[in-house]
């Protein structure tokens, strides 16, 4: 009976070790900031993409408005 409830005792000391020191939750926030950080890089590129293609076509407008004419 006493080995029995030692047994029990043990047992329950290791699985709430285990609960304790589990790293579960630190891979899943690993994730999520890797993620964050690559959407953000993403965002970045974007908007330096979309900066240099309105450069290009500033640049085309500038120059092909003289051959246009006066626009009538």
């Amino acid at each position: 009976m006493l080995l029995g409830l030692y047994v029990k005792a043990q047992t329950f000391m290791a699985d709430m070790r285990d609960r304790l020191t589990r790293q579960d939750g630190a891979v899943a926030t690993e994730y999520g900031l890797l993620l964050v950080l690559i959407a953000l890089a993403i965002v970045v590129a974007a908007a330096a993409l979309g900066t240099a293609i309105a450069g290009v076509f500033d640049r085309g407008s500038t120059t092909l408005a003289p051959v246009g004419g006066t626009g009538s």
